[in-house]
């Protein structure tokens, strides 16, 4: 019996009819929003706090806020078993070689969420000492405002970076 190729994925207008066809086992997706799924559900950012911003920081992972609940409850020592990097607070001269190294030592895809106005601007430092904008250094992801921005800050853009790596088209 020859099979006939049906254009697109029809599945049921009403959500009776959808319920139905997850009743059956059939699920449908692509393989971009398979891996991008994945991807978001397993973040593991790498501790990289440099100032007042780090104490929010570390404050987001713990009970009251609780990251785990989107997969990112280990805060990894080693750049080589992370894929975030949360830069938290001022960057110096002397420091941006060994941010630059620890990203690229961070196996791809690789993430980047700036923490604070000092790492995203440079904060109230405009002095030679400090680097003006940590996006001259490595390619920035998400900000995150604030002096220094509170948990819940943190974790709405930790949420943004998740729906960018969740409908980032991988494959394409």
């Amino acid at each position: 019996m020859p099979v006939e190729r049906l254009e697109g994925v029809h599945l049921g207008a009403t959500p009776e009819e959808i319920e139905e066809e997850v009743e059956r086992g059939i699920l449908l997706t692509t393989l971009d929003r398979a891996v991008g799924w994945a991807r978001k559900q397993s973040m593991w950012p790498a501790t990289f706090g440099l100032a007042c911003c780090a104490i929010e920081m570390m404050s987001t992972g713990a009970g009251q806020y609780d990251l785990s609940r989107w997969g990112m409850e280990l805060f990894r020592g080693s750049p080589r078993q992370a894929d975030l990097m949360i830069v938290a607070g001022r960057v110096s001269q002397k420091m941006a070689p060994v941010l630059r190294r620890i990203y690229d030592q961070m196996p791809e895809p690789r993430w980047v969420i700036s923490m604070g106005v000092c790492a995203s601007a440079g904060g109230m430092f405009t002095n030679y000492s400090i680097v003006q904008g940590v996006d001259t250094i490595v390619p920035v992801d998400v900000y995150v405002p604030g002096c220094p921005p509170k948990p819940e800050m943190l974790m709405h853009g930790i949420l943004k970076l998740q729906e960018k790596v969740r409908t980032a088209e991988t494959f394409r």
